[in-house]
């Protein structure tokens, strides 16, 4: 979460994000891809990778977005004490000069900041006792979502599985439905 937090040119994820792109890009020149089909999907820390692909790619046939992490990142140090956000909070307890330079260097790998710029039909997943990934901050990333073609299941009494199984059964759905597929 710190490693290269002081510019957007040296954070982490700069590069895992670009490399997530990439990676979708070269699936696609892959004779045996039906380019038309991609979709990404990501759970928790990949599902943030995922907002960012969506954000970053086009045509794609679709996401699925399960509790993702790397969202709202000031309110989720504000409102959790779980790991990882509270490696933010700990680097940040020892460096109390820094938070306005810390989140300026975030807000370029924030999930909701990708979020206006993706198009692609989702489906998000929320578990509303997760303290990882807090409900709001998962709620700020798909209210943001770019494209009109957005669900989001709500799981009540789960927290960082968002819904497991009955998820896993949407998201089957949701892969019939954009991708033309009888048995995706």
């Amino acid at each position: 979460m710190t490693r290269g937090i002081a510019s957007p040119e040296t954070y982490y994820y700069r590069r895992l994000f670009t490399d997530a792109v990439r990676a979708v890009e070269m699936t696609r020149e892959l004779e045996v891809v039906d380019t038309d089909r991609v979709v990404v999907r990501g759970g928790s820390q990949g599902a943030g990778i995922s907002l960012a692909v969506a954000g970053l790619s086009r045509d794609l046939a679709g996401v699925m977005i399960d509790v993702p992490f790397l969202c709202h990142y000031r309110r989720a140090t504000q409102i959790t004490d779980e790991y990882p956000c509270r490696e933010l909070s700990d680097y940040l307890q020892w460096r109390r000069n820094d938070p306005d330079q810390v989140f300026a260097t975030l807000a370029h790998f924030d999930g909701v900041n990708f979020s206006p710029r993706a198009t692609a039909p989702a489906l998000f997943s929320v578990g509303l006792m997760g303290p990882v990934c807090p409900p709001s901050t998962v709620f700020a990333a798909y209210n943001h979502w770019g494209g009109t073609d957005k669900d989001i299941r709500v799981w009540e009494y789960n927290a960082h599985d968002g819904g497991a199984v009955d998820q896993l059964r949407a998201q089957i759905t949701f892969l019939t439905r954009v991708t033309g597929a009888e048995d995706p």
